[in-house]
């Protein structure tokens, strides 16, 4: 972090030294202000260095003496995976959620997926609990159904919490003294300058407090995912399924063959029913008026010879 506070002001501190030769002679008043600006950034630089030298050295002495040494918190990254297998998914998820629920975790995605007739036959969930019951989840999960596959990664991130904290202090000690050379700045160029490097320094703060965020909340919980998919039909009940299949197949197509033309028949007869009754009320009494006229005719007589 010294390092690159030192290259960002030597830069600023060469562009102002070029800026400065091209202007005219009635500008020195200024660039004397810059420069002492400068040289007050440069102090502030060294004083930061000569702190955390101090520090380092005082590390060191700690590290040497075995009487004492330093006790600070472990932070650890913990991931686990498990693969479950069960007769009835939907009950199988019903006991992971009451083990998230007692572990006070989240359930943060799921996914799940059902046949034909609406029964699940695979569930994905991925959940987030509090890393101090981290192993504790895995094993009451692990007796939820049937353990295919089980796996478990932890990342031991104690350094970089450490260091991205350390920097953050020192980041926003160092924005309060530019803060300050800011409002002691007498001229326009310096009061630019000035900003330019409150505006580096402000960004890269911003980033290493993102950086710590990220690492305090993948340290305060941890990340399981599950996967739950039906269990398959044993082979033997496979083959008596396949000996059946001849004559449960026959019948069963038999008897959707019936329902098929019963129904189709019943369409018929629906869709001819309204005909059917117009001609009982207009052509009943039609033939039985033609039927009448035929009997009143008289009989022909044979023709003679």
């Amino acid at each position: 972090m010294t390092a690159t506070l030192m290259t960002g002001l030597a830069a600023c501190s060469s562009a102002s030294d070029s800026g400065a030769d091209g202007d005219s002679a009635g500008s020195q008043p200024e660039i004397a202000a810059s420069e002492g600006s400068e040289r007050e950034l440069s102090a502030e630089s060294k004083a930061s260095d000569s702190l955390t030298d101090d520090s380092d050295v005082a590390g060191d002495a700690s590290a040497s003496s075995p009487a004492r040494p330093p006790a600070f918190e472990r932070h650890v990254i913990s991931n686990g995976t498990v693969s479950l297998v069960s007769d009835d998914v939907a009950q199988a998820r019903r006991d992971v959620q009451r083990i998230v629920d007692a572990q006070q975790g989240t359930i943060s995605e799921e996914n799940t997926e059902t046949d034909d007739e609406g029964t699940a036959t695979y569930s994905r969930l991925v959940i987030r609990v509090p890393s101090s019951s981290f192993a504790a989840t895995m094993l009451a999960l692990e007796k939820a159904a049937e353990v295919r596959t089980s796996h478990i990664s932890s990342e031991d991130v104690t350094t970089q919490v450490i260091d991205t904290d350390v920097r953050v202090r020192a980041q926003e000690g160092s924005l309060r003294r530019v803060e300050q050379l800011l409002a002691r700045a007498s001229s326009l160029k310096e009061i630019i300058w000035i900003e330019s490097q409150l505006t580096s320094r402000q960004a890269e703060l911003d980033s290493l407090k993102s950086q710590q965020a990220w690492l305090s909340d993948q340290t305060s919980d941890s990340t399981i995912t599950i996967d739950i998919e039906r269990k398959q039909a044993p082979e033997a009940d496979k083959k008596k399924d396949g000996d059946d299949a001849g004559f449960l197949a026959g019948l069963k197509g038999g008897m959707k063959a019936l329902g098929g033309f019963a129904t189709a028949m019943a369409t018929i007869v629906g869709a001819l029913l309204p005909f059917a009754i117009v001609l009982a009320i207009f052509g009943l009494p039609l033939w039985m008026l033609v039927r009448r006229s035929a009997r009143r005719r008289p009989p022909k007589q044979p023709a003679t010879p």
